[in-house]
Formats: C-alpha cells, structure tokens, sequence
C-alpha cells in the first residue's frame, strides 16, 4: 500500500516496506509503505499549499463534500467491514454493526455542526465582543490500531469540517480501511492537498508530523508512554494538541444490582473488541458481600466466549495492495 500525497499514490522515498499482518490466523495480508521525513515533508508541504483555499471555501460546500464522504463509506460497507476484520482481527459482525456506520456518522454529524454553527456576541454598554473561529492549519493526525477508520474519522471530519488540511499516520499495524478512505474522499471530490496520509512507524513518520514547523495541530490517540513524547515535542512551537492516552475504566459492581445483567454487562464490557477500546472494563470493583458469587458467574460467562481461528483471508480490495 502507498502514501496517498497531493492527490496521488507514491511509494515511499526509501522504497522500503512493512509487513502487515493478519492477527486472526498470523499470516502477512499485505505490505505498507515504510514512511519517513522525506515522505512526512512532501505530505506537509501539499496540505500547507492546499490549505489556502480550503480554509476559504465556504462552510456550506465542506458540508456537502463531508456528506459525500459518509455516503461514500456506507456505500462500501461490506467491503470496508471485511478490511477491518482482516486487519484487526475483529469479528466481521461487530466491524458490519459498530466501526463502519459509526466512522459514516462522524462525517455526518460534523457536517451538519458546520451548517447551524453560529457567532457568538455578547453586548456590552459601548461595544460588542464577539467569538470568531478561524481553521488552524495543518493537522497531524495519529491514530491506533484498535477501531482504526472508528477513529481516525472522528480526527477527519471535524479537522476538515473546520477548514484544516490533514495529514494522517495510521498505525502501520491496521493501515487498510486508511487507504481505502483515501479513495472515498477522492471519489468524493475531496481536493487535492487536503487529505494526505503517509504510512509508517510512530517514530519514523509521527515524529516528523508532531515536530513539523507546518503543523499547527495535533491529534494523538495510543499509550501513556509515547502521549508523553507527543506532548512534549508539541509543545516546543505551543502546537494546539489533543491526546486520549491509555483510558480503561472500572466496573463498579453494588451488592443490589440485578446479578444477571451485571454479569452480562461485565463481561461484555471486559472483552468486547478484544478489551482494546478504552470504554472497556478490564478493572472489576465488587462490593465484598457479593464477591465470591459474582465472580463465579463472570468466570462462567467468560468460559463459554468462542475464540476462533480462521484460515488466511484475501484482502478483498485488490486496487490498495500493491505487491511489489
């Protein structure tokens, strides 16, 4: 798979590649482009140049493209569901159901918010303050390998519904749905420049987004450890950042909860998606009368959760798996 860069699909300067592997059956589904300071620069410079005009156009015409964008993945559904699956190694039920409709609603959702936002103004006895928000710039975006179009759509749409250009790093672990919404926003009349993505280790390719002169934001989503290194070479130009760092958060469990929805719950919320979202549960905080029973049940509900092993699974988008 290539870096996607001013409209177009490139190698990478290095022309060296990364395995990507499919986690349900541990076989290689396909290669990424390695990434590096060459590729991150010509991405920068391609959304710096694009952002003169995109930041101009009116908030009305970014709704519609947005929209196209929504549709565009709602149209390619099923495809995008089995690349998440493959990728991920999440079952296709739960990539068809949440990840899929969810990324086609946060376009949505942003798109509308540009229609109906207004400017603030507050009178006062001789003058009149008002709120006027201008797009930032440039916007690096980095994003997990848990839901990987889930969130990298919630970092896209309101960069762009704003009037910022991106460029993105996927982790190099799950970069395929990616690459496939670089074609849906093409198709969808998305203009070159805007949307950029480069593939590539966080420290080969993130770092250079994070540090990049150009890059007047920052969205980062992954562990505590490398939040850290991204705060820190932030904040060096007081680049705006937003970081969601290693959240998982507890069950609390009352001794007067309904015992069977309380278990169901649990367990659903300790081990859906792998326990790889940051809403799960993986810390279980029960009361102490109850203790004992509770935790027999959720051991038991936890035994009959299948864990199957499929066989290798073809990628299903031939056009995004460059075999070199």
């Amino acid at each position: 798979m290539l870096n996607f860069i001013d409209g177009e699909y490139k190698d990478p300067t290095r022309f060296e590649w990364i395995n990507v592997v499919d986690p349900s059956c541990g076989e290689v589904s396909c290669r990424v482009g390695r990434g590096s300071e060459t590729d991150v620069n010509e991405a920068v410079a391609a959304a710096n140049a694009a952002f003169k005009t995109w930041s101009k156009t009116p908030p009305a015409t970014r709704a519609a493209l947005l929209f196209k964008i929504a549709q565009g993945i709602r149209d390619r559904l099923e495809e995008l569901a089995r690349l998440e699956s493959c990728d991920v190694g999440k079952p296709l039920r739960l990539a068809r159901m949440i990840d899929i409709p969810r990324a086609a609603e946060n376009f949505e959702f942003f798109a509308r918010m540009i229609l109906v936002d207004e400017t603030a103004s507050h009178a006062m006895p001789d003058a009149v303050n008002f709120t006027q928000r201008c797009p930032v710039g440039v916007a690096a975006l980095i994003t997990p390998w848990n839901l990987p179009l889930y969130l990298l759509s919630w970092k896209v749409a309101p960069a762009l519904a704003c009037g910022n250009t991106v460029v993105i790093k996927p982790s190099e672990m799950t970069p395929l749905t990616a690459c496939a919404l670089s074609e849906i926003v093409t198709a969808a009349g998305l203009p070159k420049g805007v949307f950029n993505l480069v593939h590539g280790f966080g420290h080969e390719a993130g770092a250079p987004m994070v540090c990049h002169p150009d890059v007047r934001l920052v969205s980062f989503t992954g562990g505590t450890a490398t939040g850290r290194i991204v705060a820190s070479s932030a904040a060096a130009s007081f680049k705006k950042t937003s970081l969601e760092l290693g959240g998982k958060n507890p069950a609390v469990v009352f001794a007067d909860c309904d015992m069977d929805k309380a278990v169901e719950g649990v367990a659903r919320g300790v081990f859906l998606n792998s326990g790889q979202v940051c809403l799960c549960c993986p810390r279980i905080l029960i009361q102490r009368s109850i203790y004992e029973e509770f935790r027999d049940r959720l051991v038991a509900a936890a035994r009959k959760i299948k864990v199957v092993i499929l066989p290798a699974r073809p990628i299903p988008h031939v056009y995004i798996c460059i075999d070199y």
